[in-house]
């Protein structure tokens, strides 16, 4: 039996071009997307669309990630004003393009299980953990923090929205994050997805890493208007991806509080974080 399982696509067609294709060579039994399809990036609609359409034609499966969320949650929910509206400019540009297609989010879960054909040793999938789909699971973080956040009885334990891929153990229970196909965080600007196979009487894994047309993925950040359209954190996430790694919770610790009391211009903070960098 042959799984993939891939996340954060966050609107790169190019990476995603390159990843369904890498998938449909392997041609597995099943494939889920493991949440952030959209958002965060310049091509959500085109992603949506076409995961829509792999679900309708081949059954692909969905799990609902943060992004999905909280695209969701700014098209019933009027952007607010001031530095606080500001803050989600780049999620307000997602849902223009996306427009009606937002719609095709609504019911997807935010976990999945599978099992071997035999039906005993279980895989579960969600974006995050048992806690929520915003809280990721790293390295650094300790065995204790995780002992009520995953489920019992596994043979293995899914997960993504870090950018980072990742094994370890909590006990004798693997956990496997995936990392991102559209904008890793680990320096390797590559994308990233998990191969399954049950062989042997137990899951086996691999963390692929796939090149894949970044000039293409960058014409598309600036062509479709996410970045100048997308207020100044579109740049904090355009240098996300283009440097693979993660800065958006570095800029949070230190400007967010300040941006939203009027202390500092969100667009000063995020310029003077990113000259920082240089």
């Amino acid at each position: 039996m042959k799984v993939a399982v891939f996340s954060d696509v966050q609107g790169n067609l190019p990476a995603m071009t390159t990843v369904v294709e890498d998938i449909r060579r392997w041609d597995p039994e099943l494939v889920i997307l493991n949440g952030d399809l959209v958002n965060r990036g310049p091509c959500s609609l085109d992603c949506l669309t076409w995961f829509d359409d792999l679900r309708r034609t081949r059954n692909w499966l969905p799990v609902g990630g943060n992004h999905e969320d909280f695209v969701r949650y700014c098209q019933t929910h009027p952007r607010p004003p001031g530095a606080a509206g500001e803050l989600r400019r780049f999620t307000d540009w997602t849902v223009t393009q996306l427009g009606a297609a937002v719609d095709l989010l609504a019911g997807w879960p935010d976990h999945l299980t599978f099992a071997d054909p035999a039906g005993h040793a279980w895989v579960h999938v969600t974006h995050g953990t048992l806690l929520g789909n915003r809280d990721g699971v790293t390295a650094a973080k300790p065995d204790a923090h995780l002992q009520d956040r995953l489920p019992e009885g596994l043979a293995l334990f899914i997960t993504a929205h870090t950018h980072q891929a990742l094994e370890r153990w909590l006990g004798g229970l693997p956990i496997l994050n995936i990392g991102s196909v559209g904008s890793p965080f680990d320096g390797d600007v590559r994308a990233s997805y998990a191969r399954l196979e049950y062989r042997a009487g137990r899951w086996h894994w691999q963390i692929r890493r796939l090149a894949y047309d970044r000039t293409a993925a960058e014409c598309d950040f600036f062509d479709s208007g996410f970045v100048d359209q997308g207020g100044p954190l579109a740049r904090l996430i355009f240098e996300e991806w283009r440097l693979a790694t993660m800065l958006m919770a570095h800029w949070n610790r230190r400007y967010r509080q300040a941006v939203l009391a009027g202390h500092i211009g969100l667009e000063k903070a995020v310029d003077d974080f990113l000259t920082a960098l240089r």
